[in-house]
């Protein structure tokens, strides 16, 4: 979440204003510490946002994910695809 200064949040309330319209929320700080979050009013409380992970132990990621159809790849960088021709 972006962080903008006392200064910056006075000086641009209308720009940052608008943003919060269309979804968006910041985080006022003063001497850098956070000091208020600003969002929509009609946003999700904090807690009830969905976050990443929200599916933990729902599904499962195979251990070779990352190197999932990698012969497949592999070979059609190496012979070329011939789908094509």
């Amino acid at each position: 979440m972006e962080v903008v200064n006392i200064h910056e949040a006075k000086t641009h309330l209308s720009r940052l204003l608008e943003r919060v319209a269309r979804g968006e929320s910041f985080v006022i700080a003063r001497a850098g510490r956070p000091v208020a979050r600003v969002s929509g009013v009609d946003a999700p409380a904090p807690d009830k946002q969905r976050r990443v992970g929200f599916l933990q132990g729902e599904i499962e990621v195979p251990d070779d994910f990352d190197r999932m159809g990698e012969d497949a790849i592999t070979g059609m960088f190496e012979h070329g695809d011939d789908s094509s021709a």
